[in-house]
């Protein structure tokens, strides 16, 4: 049931680079360089199957080489400076309009249901061969910065996206998207469309480009503990959302802060997780959130601002204190953690960071959680009808990711990734259960 025949594989350039004689050259981040050790980000959205008339492969290919003009980072390419005066590594994005891999595929065997109702209940790992670039690595300069893979299916059609997380954060990627399916689905002229801001407020003080050691550019091995990994897609309804949310702040009863939704979910879903692990009150566990700081740097940056601006809010915690204490004081430990990402910590890390750089690497007894409930994923229309669902690539992630997207009509959807043995317990967590669906309804 799960062969995935690729039919063809080419490289989709912009549609006329227009960006001077000189290609433009990245320099990147702290925030950027962060994830050199990561894989490439993977996320596939599930459509329902389209008119048999319409040559969607022919319509997808040219508005993306549209967008890929406005968003011409995507297009470029990854170039690693090897520094031998001090042995260390640098890189940049070089925006020379190379392009992007653009595979298209069909898996006629395999039907929508197959994908969200499978039997025993969790994220299919044939969803792999949806998606275009499994296993590889951000600093791995022989791949283009982005793959799509488009996969018809026998009732659907899924595309998968492969893309480097240094290239931009999941607000940059879902502005493309965004951007590529509205110019496919209208027809859109390009010139219509806003030029891309990208964001550069990090030149002022540090030195480029940012010297690495070495050592911190070695691929890292993958660990043999992550293959007992299962994914399980879990979700609320806003009437739920609501439910936690208005439970976590009667707990904590405080008129300075206010527990919001997404931080209620992550602390009902967190304490179930360390209920079901099996730790020891002493062990330590974390729960890291990205934070989007293009509001909160002074002065802020454009809501549409280009690449990573993104602050790790780590919440760290015993799992006894966990445990002794309720929803409300597990939320308000990550509302605090948010509320310290402030314009002074973001540079700060920054300044530190450069004089010691250090790349991002999991910790135990951790969950991380990416993507956000405020990305419209659901609102990307490429002519034939809005997705049914969002997948990530399963049994790829750490041990603890939790991918958070925005379901439908105010839902709120959770792609976990956890060891099996985990996973199973929670699924079956009475008291988790009662705000919270563990099946795969469409």
């Amino acid at each position: 049931m799960a062969d995935v025949q690729v039919i063809s594989k080419t490289i989709v350039q912009p549609e006329s680079y227009e960006h001077g004689s000189d290609p433009v050259k990245i320099h990147l981040t702290p925030w950027d360089l962060l994830y050199l050790q990561s894989n490439y980000a993977q996320r596939g959205l599930i459509f329902p199957q389209p008119d048999p008339e319409t040559n969607i492969i022919s319509q997808l290919k040219s508005s993306l080489s549209l967008a890929l003009n406005i968003f011409y980072p995507y297009a470029g390419r990854l170039v690693k400076v090897e520094n031998k005066d001090d042995e260390t590594t640098s890189f940049y994005i070089d925006c020379d309009g190379s392009g992007v891999t653009f595979i298209h595929a069909s898996a006629l065997t395999i039907s929508v249901s197959d994908v969200l109702k499978p039997a025993d209940g969790l994220v299919p790992s044939f969803i792999n061969g949806f998606l275009p670039v499994n296993g590889v690595k951000n600093l791995e300069i022989t791949e283009p910065l982005l793959a799509v893979q488009v996969t018809e299916l026998k009732d659907g059609v899924f595309i998968g996206y492969g893309s480097n997380h240094m290239v931009g954060d999941g607000a940059s990627l879902w502005s493309f998207f965004k951007t590529w399916s509205e110019i496919c689905r209208t027809g859109s002229d390009r010139k219509m469309l806003p030029p891309l801001r990208l964001s550069g407020w990090f030149l002022d003080g540090i030195d480029y480009p940012i010297r690495i050691p070495i050592s911190e550019t070695v691929p890292s091995p993958v660990s043999s503990s992550l293959l007992g990994l299962q994914d399980r897609v879990f979700r609320l309804t806003s009437k739920e959302v609501s439910e936690l949310k208005a439970k976590a702040n009667d707990e904590v009863d405080s008129d300075d802060r206010k527990i919001s939704s997404l931080q209620a979910v992550l602390a009902h879903l967190w304490r179930s997780i360390i209920r079901n692990s099996d730790l020891n009150p002493e062990e330590v566990v974390h729960c890291k959130l990205l934070v989007d700081m293009r509001r909160r740097l002074n002065p802020q940056l454009e809501k549409e601002c280009f690449g990573n601006v993104v602050g790790p809010a780590t919440t760290t915690i015993t799992v006894g204190e966990m445990l002794n204490n309720g929803l409300g004081w597990v939320a308000l430990q990550i509302n605090k953690s948010v509320g310290l990402q402030t314009d002074e910590e973001f540079r700060v890390f920054a300044e530190k960071w450069v004089k010691e750089p250090k790349v991002i690497l999991g910790k135990s007894n951790s969950i991380n959680v990416s993507s956000s409930p405020w990305f419209n994923v659901y609102g990307n229309d490429f002519g034939w009808g809005k997705p049914v669902a969002i997948r990530g690539g399963p049994e790829s992630a750490n041990d603890g990711k939790l991918i958070i997207y925005s379901g439908i009509e105010g839902n709120i959807e959770i792609q976990a990734s956890l060891m099996s043995h985990v996973l199973s317990k929670i699924s079956n967590d009475a008291e988790f259960l009662k705000y919270v669906y563990a099946g795969n309804r469409i």
